[in-house]
C-alpha cells in the first residue's frame, strides 16, 4: 500500500494510480469474503502413540459443558454482550447465540485457548455455519475431519453437534500447539492442513485481532458497580 501512495504522489498524473490501489482494496476484501470457504479445514492424520491417544480421548469426554469460567458475573455480563453484539448478524437466534458463546468460553478455557482466538478460527474455517462440510470431508464450526472421532472418541459423537465440535477442535488445536511448543503460527498451519503455507494462519490472526479482540483489561478496567 505504501508503494502505491508513494508512486502516485511522485507522479503528477497520480489518478492512473487510483485504479491500482482500488483493484488491491477490492483483492483483499474478496479474500475475506471467501475465506471460510477456501480455508476451511483438512487436518492431516498421523498416527497417535499410546499416551497422546489416551490424553485425547480424556480431553473429548463427552461430558456437560459448565457455565464459563470468568471471574465475576460482571465480567462474564461483559464478554458475552460485547461478543454478541459482533455475532448478531451471524447467529441471529440470540439464545442460540449466547449457547454458543457459552460453549465456546468454556471449551477455548478448558484447552487453555484464548475464547477470542477460536472466534477467528471459526470465522475463517466455517463463517460460523453449524454444518458446513469441506471439500476434504471436515464438519462443523471449527472443521473438524471426522478421522479423529475414529481415533480418539465413540462412534455416536456426532460432529455438527455445537458442543462436540467445539470440544473436538479445542482439543486438536491444544494437541498442535503442543506439538509446536506453543508456535502458534504452525500450530495453525497444521490445524488447516498447510503447514509451512503463510496464508491460514495469517487469516485466523487477522480475524482475531480484527473482529473479536478486546483492548487489553477491557473487563476489568471498569469495576463492577455496586450492589
Amino acid at each position: 500500500m505504501k508503494k502505491i501512495g508513494a508512486r502516485c504522489k511522485a507522479q503528477d498524473a497520480s489518478k492512473s494510480c487510483y485504479p491500482a490501489l482500488r483493484l488491491s482494496l477490492a483483492s483483499c476484501t474478496l479474500i475475506l469474503l471467501f475465506a471460510a470457504n477456501a480455508w476451511a479445514g483438512a487436518q492431516t492424520y498421523a498416527p497417535l502413540s499410546a499416551s497422546v491417544r489416551a490424553v485425547l480421548q480424556h480431553s473429548v469426554s463427552d461430558q456437560a459443558a459448565p457455565k464459563p469460567a470468568f471471574a465475576t458475573q460482571y465480567e462474564a455480563d461483559t464478554w458475552l454482550n460485547e461478543m454478541s453484539r459482533r455475532l448478531e448478524k451471524r447467529l441471529p437466534d440470540k439464545r442460540y447465540r449466547m449457547d454458543f458463546l457459552n460453549t465456546v468460553h468454556y471449551e477455548a478455557a478448558r484447552a487453555g485457548l484464548d475464547p477470542q482466538l477460536v472466534l477467528g478460527l471459526i470465522e475463517v474455517e466455517s463463517g460460523f455455519k453449524k454444518y458446513a462440510v469441506s471439500s476434504a470431508g471436515a464438519r462443523g464450526y471449527m472443521q473438524v475431519m471426522p478421522f479423529w472421532v475414529r481415533e480418539i472418541g465413540t462412534t455416536d459423537q456426532n460432529l455438527f453437534h455445537l458442543r462436540i465440535n467445539l470440544r473436538y477442535g479445542c482439543t486438536i488445536l491444544r494437541h498442535y500447539l503442543d506439538i509446536e511448543k506453543g508456535d502458534l503460527y504452525r500450530a495453525l498451519g497444521r490445524y488447516n492442513g498447510s503447514l509451512g503455507r503463510p496464508e491460514y494462519p495469517n487469516l485466523v490472526r487477522a480475524a482475531w485481532h480484527n473482529h473479536w479482540a478486546l483492548p487489553q483489561r477491557t473487563v476489568s478496567n471498569n469495576p463492577a458497580p455496586a450492589s
